[in-house]
């Protein structure tokens, strides 16, 4: 039998494929949500894509408070770079938004396209791209100045953290590295 080529989808899993066979067990609420939460992820990824353009390109939007444009606008006025690998380990890495490390102050911005959850949960998320610049360049969290953004539904939480809120992020992340580290060792 020749079988039929699906060269485009090589690599890819479908939501309701064979490789996540939960959702035979889903209701239909549940397999809707799912669909939605899915397509959600594709726009963000859009979103995001655009909003590196246009930063890198430095095209300014009307001012607005309006996610996306204050976003962008704060990007370029801070002159921050899109979508850079924060690294420590091939087990312990993310990719920040928009960073910028100017005059020993680190500003690390997060877009969030979704409309569902507070802004407050994605605060985490923040402070371990702060541990991961901190121990990637060897920087002191209590010898520079900190300012995180989440961008969500129109609104901007700033944060400054301090020493004490990113040293233990720091710790567990080198912890976690060494018991895996020997692990890997042992074999």
């Amino acid at each position: 039998m020749q079988f039929k080529e699906h060269k485009r989808l090589e690599g890819l899993h479908a939501p309701f494929g064979a490789s996540q066979s939960s959702w035979l067990r889903y209701s239909d609420e549940k397999i809707i949500d799912s669909y939605r939460s899915k397509k959600a992820q594709e726009m963000g990824t859009i979103y995001h894509l655009w909003a590196k353009q246009t930063i890198d390109l430095g095209i300014k939007q009307p001012r607005s408070e309006k996610t996306l444009y204050k976003y962008v606008n704060d990007a370029i006025g801070f002159k921050m770079n899109t979508e850079v690998i924060l690294f420590y380990s091939p087990r312990s890495f993310g990719t920040a938004d928009a960073i910028s490390f100017k005059n020993n102050k680190l500003r690390i911005h997060d877009l969030k396209t979704g409309k569902v959850g507070k802004i407050e949960s994605h605060v985490e998320q923040l402070l371990i791209y702060t541990a991961l610049f901190c121990l990637e360049y060897s920087k002191k969290p209590g010898d520079i100045e900190m300012e995180l953004r989440v961008y969500k539904n129109d609104d901007v939480l700033i944060i400054e953290p301090t020493a004490e809120d990113i040293l233990p992020i720091m710790d567990k992340i080198v912890h976690i590295n060494k018991i895996l580290d020997k692990i890997d060792e042992e074999g």
